[in-house]
């Protein structure tokens, strides 16, 4: 029983961790990636529709993004959804293809996501312990059910501590390689 509990904590604080690591993709650096467009929706025949289930998207060259819609129909719909996205990319298109150029961060934007990217690894770290209050809770109504012992819980806290740690600790290394990545030249 307890075991069921420990791997489905340690099943959330993965997701946890997961969810930062994504968070983290979608932060425009100065390098292209196509996660930079994961959060971009399109309002498509009225539906907004995420833009990876549109198009595909490519990273021709480090700085440069490329968007090829199924449907040439939707490329004022997409180019449009870009301009309006708080990416700061400008998107040019040749009838086909919309190019997205990834341009150079100035030193105040560089700071503005290192705040951001610490803002998300904070949501990231609180997630981690809800997961273990959520653990800890439902042990003392084991234990006061009577169907745990008091040193089996204890070494289940023990457990759980461990695994908080250890989760708190990879989402920190999480964010320190994305802020070197941001404050790389």
């Amino acid at each position: 029983m307890i075991d069921d509990l420990i791997q489905d904590a340690v099943r959330r604080m993965d997701k946890s961790v997961e969810t930062t690591q994504h968070e983290f993709n979608s932060i425009r650096t100065g390098r292209a990636s196509a996660a930079l467009l994961d959060h971009v929706t399109v309002d498509y025949y009225g539906t907004a529709t995420p833009l990876n289930q549109l198009s595909t998207i490519n990273v021709p060259e480090p700085r440069m993004l490329t968007v090829q819609p199924f449907d040439p129909s939707s490329l004022k719909a997409i180019e449009k959804a870009i301009m309006e996205s708080d990416l700061g990319l400008t998107p040019s298109n040749d009838g086909k293809i919309i190019r997205l150029p990834i341009p150079q961060l100035t030193e105040e934007r560089r700071k503005d996501l290192v705040k951001v990217v610490r803002q998300r690894a904070e949501d990231g770290r609180v997630a981690v312990p809800t997961v273990r209050r959520d653990l800890m809770r439902h042990l003392a109504e084991l234990v006061r059910k009577g169907d745990v012992g008091d040193d089996e819980a204890r070494r289940a806290e023990e457990r759980a501590q461990k695994l908080t740690d250890e989760h708190v600790h990879k989402i920190d290394e999480l964010l320190k390689r994305k802020e070197a990545e941001i404050l790389e030249v």
